[in-house]
């Protein structure tokens, strides 16, 4: 197993506006092969550059957050991280390019959107095999597993398509037609409304989980922007629900939707291909991987600013935190 490299020097050190806690931030850097880990607590100091296989993408924490899997596609694995030692411990053999990811809330099954095999594989992570590999849309992408456990949703970029399966029967449930080349999700904590990015179609389909029925397609016009270059990726709801966040891609901006009405209030400039979001526990700042300028943009949550934009590898894809 690679050894992982601890590197003692620090970032830049960030304005003292930044509260201390003790949670560690980490991000999938594509090109470099590697997470990144940040000490939040200390002025993201730079910990550990911990080795993976090729291309980590998607990030997920085991229940117990003793545990990171990481998503490598051209790795063919999901490798899973020791958080607390920072390094491999296992590699997964999950099939072909595995892309996004999801796990139970039991935390004993992974449900992984296998790109190239057009397939979405439920692997058994005690025994390491695989349970069921349900054929869906070619080239999925998004994975959700419901909050209750009984579905999953994940997209299809080439038929334009969400695919619901029945956790239980492995069988489809419906097929949803939405926006061009679906990306990722996000989901109400009631499960009833279901968002999904089109990155292609520069949208976000709003879907009733009940009917399994599109009821709205939201919109981005940030100033400066061609429609072609707005790419919504990732989708990101507040705990209070009155918030949605949407990367937009080569449009370099996050969006910022009002969820009483739908729109979209506010328009934040971060780096080049805004892609991955996450927000810290206490939601006052958010957190963008911007993939073509290979940094993190650093946002006070509540005044939309940019406080830091933070150089962290190359291209850099998601973004989770530990508490």
């Amino acid at each position: 197993m690679r050894k992982v490299t601890v590197i003692s020097s620090f970032f830049i050190g960030l304005s003292a506006a930044f509260p201390l806690n003790a949670s560690q931030l980490f991000i999938s850097l594509e090109k470099d092969n590697a997470v990144l880990v940040l000490d939040r607590a200390n002025q993201y100091e730079k910990i550990a550059s911990i080795p993976v296989n090729e291309q980590p993408r998607a990030l997920k924490f085991s229940p117990d957050y003793k545990q990171l899997y990481v998503a490598c596609g051209d790795g063919n694995t999901i490798d899973v991280i020791d958080v607390q030692e920072k390094r491999v411990v296992k590699s997964l053999d999950v099939g072909e390019e595995p892309e996004i990811f999801d796990l139970s809330p039991d935390g004993k099954t992974l449900y992984v959107s296998n790109e190239d095999d057009g397939e979405l594989t439920i692997f058994d992570i005690d025994n390491e095999t695989a349970i069921a590999k349900i054929e869906v849309g070619e080239e999925p992408e998004g994975v959700l597993v419901s909050h209750d456990a009984t579905r999953v949703y994940v997209t299809s970029e080439v038929a334009n398509m969400v695919h619901v399966v029945d956790v239980s029967t492995h069988e489809l449930l419906a097929n949803i037609v939405v926006g061009n080349r679906p990306r990722r999700f996000a989901l109400t904590q009631d499960g009833k409304t279901l968002f999904v990015s089109n990155e292609i179609g520069g949208t976000v389909s709003v879907i009733d989980t009940e009917t399994f029925t599109v009821t709205r397609e939201l919109s981005f016009t940030p100033k400066g922007f061609r429609p072609e270059q707005i790419t919504p990726v990732d989708l990101l709801l507040t705990k209070d629900e009155k918030t949605l966040y949407v990367t937009l891609g080569r449009a370099n901006h996050v969006a910022v939707v009002a969820m009483a009405d739908f729109s979209v209030t506010d328009y934040i400039l971060v780096g080049q291909r805004a892609w991955g979001l996450a927000l810290s526990p206490d939601e006052q700042f958010l957190y963008v991987a911007n993939g073509l300028s290979d940094d993190m943009s650093i946002i006070d949550a509540k005044t939309h600013k940019v406080l830091r934009s933070l150089p962290v590898g190359r291209v850099p894809h998601s973004i989770v935190i530990a508490p």
